[in-house]
């Protein structure tokens, strides 16, 4: 597919999905969580449940509370249709528990993998792997 070929569900190029996800990610690490109803269905299904976007907002608000430097990094970025595949690698020093691991001082890096699929031009499906053994050991010292 090109970058200048139309996605059949979204109604968007290849380069406007693209730049649909980067302002997604610049949303979360400016932290503009209240603006999510631009990305996101009232009800996403995330991780094969069916959730909310409230939810999911308070999800983020209590991701970055726990870690309040968190920062999302894309490394790869890769777009077929109305779906959406990432890298990233995330950053942070955690100063409450987070996840079920207490803070312990340490900053972190770990990749996160994630998928998207687009209905109506906004996020319906969303799932995503976080690397969580690699935060510990770097929690443990």
């Amino acid at each position: 597919m090109s970058a200048t070929a139309t996605n059949t569900e979204a109604g968007m190029s290849t380069q406007e999905v693209r730049d649909f996800y980067l302002r997604y990610v610049d949303l979360a690490n400016k932290r503009e969580f209240d603006r999510m109803a631009d990305f996101a269905h009232e009800e996403v299904v995330m991780n094969g449940t069916p959730v909310r976007m409230a939810d999911m907002v308070a999800e983020f608000y209590k991701h970055v509370e726990a870690v309040p430097d968190l920062h999302w990094e894309i490394q790869d970025v890769v777009v077929e249709g109305d779906r959406i595949a990432a890298r990233l690698v995330d950053t942070g020093t955690p100063v409450k528990e987070w996840n079920g691991l207490a803070p312990t001082g340490a900053s972190v890096s770990f990749v996160e993998t994630a998928f998207y699929r687009l209905q109506d031009g906004k996020f319906k499906y969303m799932s995503y792997l976080m690397d969580t053994d690699s935060v510990r050991r770097q929690l443990a010292g």
